[in-house]
């Protein structure tokens, strides 16, 4: 794969474009990645909404009715409920990890096994989150396991 990056100041905004053969895996996965800094979410905060690029979000959890996103820089809450978050992530790299989870992958540094079948994911910021073993099949689908 080549990669070329050209600086033109004379463009309104970034433009992207893949060129190749055939349209395979790698390619769609690349295109989903790119797709991620597009969707753009809204979270509460300090009485504020913030507008926040998907990509930002390092994952996602329900409590008491609630459900908030994390990033590096903060935890929000969203008005969308969790499986309303699943939807619209749907193709993003987000991925359910428990009832009350889902997870940007990208965000994801590392994964070890845990008791009873479940997995833990260290995320980019250092936090660790735990993948339901129900869930973890799905994961190692990702991971090409």
């Amino acid at each position: 794969m080549e990669i070329r990056i050209e600086e033109d100041g004379t463009l309104a905004e970034t433009q992207v474009i893949l060129r190749c053969a055939a349209l395979g895996p790698q390619e769609l996965e690349l295109l989903a990645g790119l797709r991620v800094y597009q969707a753009r979410l809204t979270g509460e905060k300090d009485g504020e909404t913030h507008i926040l690029a998907a990509g930002q979000v390092l994952y996602a959890d329900t409590a008491d009715r609630k459900t908030f996103l994390y990033t590096a820089k903060g935890v929000y809450e969203t008005p969308l409920r969790l499986y309303e978050l699943e939807q619209k992530l749907a193709g993003h790299g987000f991925l359910r990890a428990g009832k009350n989870l889902v997870v940007n992958f990208d965000a994801i540094r590392s994964l070890r096994p845990d008791f009873g079948g479940r997995l833990i994911a260290t995320l980019s910021n250092g936090e660790r989150v735990g993948i339901s073993r129900q869930y973890v099949a799905a994961f190692k689908q990702k991971l090409g396991l």
